[in-house]
């Protein structure tokens, strides 16, 4: 599909009505000049309505988007009705593959929420279907959506910064044991995982991308210390870049539920990178040598490249970001943002750091076989 003077408005379909797809739903609805909301699938069929009366009043026009929105139990069925240009699947993580793959056998680009699949095979299986066919697919790896990050990348892959040392990430993702009884699939190896593949994964994303390189080994640790799962919920590690950069990691979901927290720390031969968001708020900083931050910097530079509406409308919901991207990629025939390699890659890095506590021992990356997480059952805790 090429790029023209008109404005292709193409179809959305959501499967899967739970709580994130009301991210989803502002963000087609905010881009409705270039997007519109088709069709919504859920087993239970009481599940789309629900997820249209919450978002009453963030839609504009509630009454016409509404009711040209068709509800669906059977998403074999919607994609034969519908025919959608695009699906987001919302699903729990146990069922994107069987999904993601019949909605690009129908000739449908993706936005998949994170994880994108349970096993590295699978998820590389995806990520090269999409390529044979010439779709897209967008991850839910919010954070390469937020301000500035994209710029920081940039500056990165160009050698601004010179030489990556180390890093760091704190995913403190605080979940209680109500939040796990909420659904049976909650925190189980086969369906969800715990910390890492669940709250931890997309922030693994984010330093490959700011780093611009991939992870080649792992060393991990990992522990349920609090929460009622199957899964675990603390996990701690260090991997080794393809730069030479080590990064350690920490990721849990066994602090408070009120107080969420999500941190990350680069440091280079020239500046010193901070970003983190608490409680939902973000903060940036990139202090040179000479104590110098130069964050407000890069947000002139990305109000100048992108507008202020752009900003305000990802720092409010990433997914509009996300959404946003995967139309230019899909009518200028570009990459999205945050692709189906960088899901792929993703997975291999946590099923790497499974593998890695599994056997006790360093495992390079990426992966030279299958693993699928259901083998971390033989995990003693």
């Amino acid at each position: 599909m090429q790029e023209n003077s008109e404005i292709t408005r193409l179809k959305v379909a959501i499967i899967g009505c739970g709580r994130v797809s009301e991210k989803h739903i502002r963000a087609v609805d905010k881009l409705r000049d270039r997007l519109v909301l088709c069709a919504l699938v859920d087993t239970n069929p009481d599940a789309p309505a629900h997820l249209l009366s919450s978002c009453r009043r963030k839609i504009k026009r509630f009454k016409e988007f509404s009711e040209g929105t068709k509800k669906y139990i059977d998403y074999k069925e919607m994609l034969r009705d519908a025919k959608p240009d695009i699906v987001a699947i919302t699903v729990p993580s146990g069922l994107h593959f069987q999904i993601a793959r019949d909605c690009l056998d129908a000739g449908c680009h993706l936005l998949l929420e994170k994880p994108m699949t349970m096993s590295n095979k699978t998820s590389r299986e995806l990520y090269q279907m999409a390529d044979n066919l010439g779709l897209r697919i967008a991850m839910g790896h919010i954070y390469r959506y937020f301000p500035i990050v994209s710029l920081l990348h940039e500056d990165m892959a160009n050698g601004v910064f010179g030489k990556a040392g180390h890093g760091s990430v704190v995913v403190r993702w605080g979940h209680d044991d109500d939040y796990y009884k909420q659904a049976a699939w909650r925190g189980t190896w086969k369906s969800d995982g715990g910390a890492l593949m669940n709250q931890t994964v997309h922030a693994l994303d984010l330093m490959c991308y700011l780093m611009d390189s991939d992870a080649l080994s792992v060393k991990g640790m990992m522990a349920r210390r609090f929460r009622e799962m199957e899964a675990e919920d603390t996990a701690m590690g260090v991997y080794r870049f393809g730069n030479g950069a080590l990064c350690q990691v920490e990721g849990t979901t066994a602090t408070f539920p009120n107080d969420h927290e999500a941190s990350f720390f680069i440091n280079t031969e020239k500046a010193a990178i901070r970003i983190s968001l608490h409680k939902g708020k973000p903060s940036y900083s990139i202090v040179t040598p000479k104590g110098r931050n130069l964050a407000f910097r890069y947000l002139r530079r990305y109000i100048k490249r992108f507008g202020l509406s752009y900003l305000i409308s990802v720092a409010k919901n990433p997914h509009y970001g996300i959404y946003s991207d995967l139309y230019h990629a899909i009518v200028s025939g570009t990459t999205p943002i945050a692709d189906g390699r960088s899901g792929y890659v993703a997975v291999d890095m946590v099923l790497g750091f499974y593998r890695a506590v599994l056997k006790n021992t360093e495992i390079e990356l990426p992966l030279s076989s299958e693993f699928k997480i259901e083998e971390m059952t033989k995990l003693e805790f």
